[in-house]
């Protein structure tokens, strides 16, 4: 008989663990492939783990509640969906591997559907195990990193033993410095009897840890700017009964401004980085992140991958797409990594700006303020003359270990420049 080890997946860039927050399947279960096993929890998003074999559930080795590290077995399944029992399954799975009777454990890695084509083989005339081909496919090893690990197989080809002997020498190459935070002991706030104490719930706990260590690790500075958008928000009346009529959705002002603000970053590509102690890592993508409050009133941040390298219909679509699924709650932990850079819009509730907390690593966030309609100077060749405009204010918040005040100014500047001068002939 076969097993196949169901182990808690690689979640994202920076997350090495996961909380089970729900068992779907119990023991003794039948599976079918991509069928839901368990529910699990970040501190970026809730996920689904699906099992990538039929067969029949036989073991969970964890319960609800427990805290798992990334790469760890957490449930069994027997392939071949005999009646053996959970009891004979431990048996049997613990038998030595020379015992002619053992159970045949079939790893993720020995079952040749999880080998993607990451890894253009076919540039190599070295010869490679599919297990070695799986490995390098999921660490996403180029064929050059490949070809230059010395094998110490037969012929000297490159064994299981030898990828990960390259990963883990790799990784402590490359292990970042984490930025030293002291503690900080919060007082005890006395309650009076007539009040109601809650406990934060897990994510309002995370959203909480991670606000004060930003403001720990980064020395916030803000600067604000008014842009009169008078002709975005007439585009916007103009296009959008059409807009909702051809696609079904609505637009909003927020693909104005990621579009805008992903441009800027282009020109501006010191704002666009992250920092790893003294080093400056330049991120080559653009990938911006849009703040959005749940119905519970927690806050989570999906990303718009590659936002530069999009037209405006591309980023209506993203926007859209993404706030949807993230009240319903259906976000894939892909779809809030990545982040280079975030946007926050505190219009939404009517402020006129605010001064946002970084969202780490990033290094800069953008704050939107509410448009509303004001008297203004309006500059013509005809002399100066007084106008209704519609205004807002764009504050940046940025860590001034890195972007100065000129950077941070000059930032701010185009991207005033880049919302001002929005055609009112745009297509989309």
């Amino acid at each position: 008989m076969a097993k196949f080890e169901i182990v808690m997946p690689k979640l994202g860039e920076s997350i090495i663990e996961a909380t089970i927050t729900r068992w779907v399947k119990n023991i003794g279960d039948q599976l079918e492939e991509d069928d839901p096993i368990v529910e699990i929890a970040t501190d970026k998003v809730d996920s689904e783990i699906p099992s990538p074999v039929e067969g029949k559930l036989v073991k969970l080795l964890f319960e609800e509640g427990d805290i798992v590290a990334v790469g760890t077995i957490i449930a069994i399944v027997d392939m071949d969906g005999d009646e053996d029992s959970p009891e004979d399954v431990e048996e049997k799975t613990e038998t030595p591997a020379n015992d002619n009777n053992s159970a045949e454990i079939v790893t993720p890695d020995k079952v040749e559907e999880v080998v993607v084509a990451k890894t253009n083989f076919s540039e190599s005339s070295n010869f490679y195990s599919p297990l070695v081909k799986s490995i390098a496919a999921k660490e996403n090893i180029s064929i050059d990193e490949l070809d230059s690990i010395q094998g110490t197989g037969k012929d000297n080809r490159v064994t299981k033993n030898d990828v990960q002997k390259y990963l883990k020498n790799k990784t402590s190459e490359k292990k970042p410095t984490a930025p030293r935070v002291e503690k900080v002991i919060a007082p005890v706030v006395p309650s009076l009897q007539s009040d109601k104490v809650v406990e934060m719930d897990r994510m309002r706990k995370l959203i909480a840890d991670h606000m004060v260590m930003s403001k720990q690790v980064s020395p916030h500075v803000t600067s604000f700017i008014d842009v009169d958008v008078t002709n975005i928000v007439l585009w916007r009346n103009k296009v959008k009964n059409s807009f909702l009529d051809r696609e079904g959705e609505k637009i909003t002002f927020t693909p104005i401004f990621v579009q805008a603000a992903a441009q800027a970053l282009r020109e501006y590509p010191q704002i666009n980085v992250s920092l790893d102690g003294y080093n400056i890592i330049y991120r080559k993508d653009i990938n911006i992140g849009m703040a959005a409050a749940l119905p519970n009133g927690n806050l989570i941040v999906p990303v718009i991958k590659k936002a530069d390298e999009k037209n405006l219909l591309g980023v209506v679509k993203s926007v859209n797409d993404l706030a949807g699924r993230a009240k319903a709650n259906k976000l894939n932990p892909d779809d809030i990594q990545g982040g280079t850079f975030t946007i926050t819009n505190f219009g939404s509730f009517d402020s006129l700006t605010g001064t946002p907390i970084i969202n780490q690593p990033q290094v800069a966030i953008l704050g939107v303020g509410a448009i509303r309609k004001q008297p203004a100077v309006i500059e013509t060749p005809q002399g100066d003359t007084i106008g209704i405009r519609h205004i807002m204010i764009l504050s940046l918040a940025y860590d001034h270990r890195i972007v100065d005040g000129a950077l941070g100014g000059m930032y701010l500047k185009r991207l005033k420049e880049l919302l001002e001068n929005f055609s009112l002939d745009t297509n989309i």
